[in-house]
C-alpha cells in the first residue's frame, strides 16, 4: 500500500485524476442545489463558458511553464474584445470580416510588448506584464473617454459566441477544442514546446544546450495575448457588445485553473490535459458559487484559495529535477 500511496504521488497523472475527482464531486454538490445541474443542456452551457476561459489559460500555462506569470490578462482581454468590435463599426461590410484577427493581433501585439520587455529587458515578468495591463487599460480609457462603447460584435463573433453549428456542440467549444489542439502540437510535437519545458526547468542550461531562450519566452507571451485577445472577441460576442474592465473575472481563475491542473508553479511541468480538467473544475466551482448567491469578492477568495492550496500540493517539489 505505501508503495501504491507513493508511486500515485509521484505520479504525473495525479493532478488529472484529483481533478477529476473534484469535478465529479462538484457535480453532485450542484445536483443537490439544482435539479438541472446534470442535464446535458446544463453541462453543454458550462462547456461553453468554460471555453472562455480555457482559451485564456491555454495562454497561460505556456507563460507558467516558462516559470512567469502573466498579469495582462484582464485589460489584454478588453482590448481584444473592444478593439474587434471598434474596428467592425470602423470598416463595417464585407471588411468587418478582419474584426475578429483584428482584435487578436492587438492582443498579440501586447504580448510581443510582454514578451520583450520579460526576454530582451529581464525585467521580472510579474512587474512588466502588471505595467502592460495598466498601460492597456489607459488606452482603452482614453479611445472612450471613460464612457461605455457603443460598438457592437458582428454576426460572425456572436455566432462564434453563442451558436451551435456542428451537432449541437457549441461553437466556443469548438474554438477552444482547435485552440488546445494547436497547443498539444506545439508542446508535444516541435522544438518550441521541447525549448518551452527546458527553459522552465533551467533556463541557463537551456541557453547552453542550444535552446533560443530569448525567442522561446517571447513566443510563449505572443501567443498568450493572442489567446487572451481571442477570448475577447467571443466575450464580446456572447454579450453583444464590449465593456470595460470585461476580463478582470479571468486573471485568478485563469491562473488557478492551471496551476489545479498540475502545472508546476516554478516552470517547467505541466500536462494541457491537466490544464482542461482545472478549467472544468473552475468553471463548475463558479456555477456553484453562483446558484448558492455567494458574492464576487467570496469567489475571489476561493480562486485565491486554490492557487494557495495547489502551490502547497504541488509547488514544493525541485525547480531543477533532472
Amino acid at each position: 500500500m505505501a508503495t501504491l500511496a507513493l508511486r500515485l504521488r509521484n505520479s504525473r497523472h495525479l493532478p488529472v485524476m484529483a481533478g477529476a475527482a473534484c469535478t465529479v464531486a462538484l457535480l453532485l454538490v450542484g445536483s443537490l442545489y439544482s435539479s438541472n445541474f446534470l442535464s446535458p443542456d446544463y453541462l453543454l452551457l458550462q462547456l461553453q463558458i468554460a471555453s472562455f476561459l480555457g482559451i485564456i489559460a491555454s495562454g497561460a500555462m505556456l507563460v507558467i511553464l516558462l516559470g512567469g506569470i502573466d498579469l495582462s490578462v484582464p485589460w489584454v482581454v478588453t482590448v481584444g474584445g473592444m478593439m474587434s468590435a471598434a474596428a467592425a463599426d470602423w470598416w463595417g461590410g464585407a471588411a468587418g470580416a478582419f474584426a475578429i484577427p483584428f482584435g487578436i493581433l492587438c492582443g498579440a501585439a501586447l504580448g510581443l510588448l510582454n514578451g520583450i520587455g520579460v526576454a530582451y529587458l529581464r525585467v521580472p515578468s510579474m512587474i512588466f506584464t502588471l505595467g502592460i495591463n495598466a498601460v492597456a487599460q489607459g488606452l482603452i480609457v482614453v479611445y472612450t473617454g471613460g464612457f461605455a462603447p457603443q460598438d457592437r460584435a458582428t454576426p460572425a463573433m456572436h455566432l462564434l459566441a453563442t451558436g451551435r453549428s456542428l451537432l449541437g456542440i457549441p461553437n466556443a467549444l469548438l474554438v477552444w477544442a482547435v485552440v488546445g489542439g494547436a497547443t498539444l502540437f506545439l508542446l508535444h510535437r516541435t522544438s518550441f514546446g521541447r525549448g518551452v519545458y527546458a527553459v522552465g526547468n533551467r533556463e541557463r542550461a537551456a541557453y547552453l544546450s542550444g535552446v533560443p531562450t530569448r525567442r522561446v519566452t517571447l513566443l510563449c507571451f505572443v501567443i498568450a495575448g493572442a489567446c487572451s485577445a481571442a477570448a475577447g472577441v467571443l466575450l464580446t460576442g456572447y454579450s453583444t457588445k464590449a465593456y470595460q474592465a470585461m476580463g478582470d473575472a479571468y486573471q485568478l481563475p485563469a491562473i488557478a485553473a492551471v496551476v489545479l491542473g498540475g502545472t508546476h508553479i516554478l516552470g517547467g511541468r505541466g500536462s494541457y490535459l491537466g490544464t482542461v480538467v482545472g478549467v472544468v473544475v473552475i468553471t463548475l466551482l463558479q456555477s456553484i458559487l453562483s446558484v448558492m448567491q455567494i458574492p464576487e469578492m467570496g469567489r475571489q477568495v476561493a480562486y485565491g484559495l486554490v492557487i494557495i492550496a495547489m502551490l502547497l500540493v504541488y509547488g514544493r517539489g525541485r525547480r531543477h529535477a533532472g
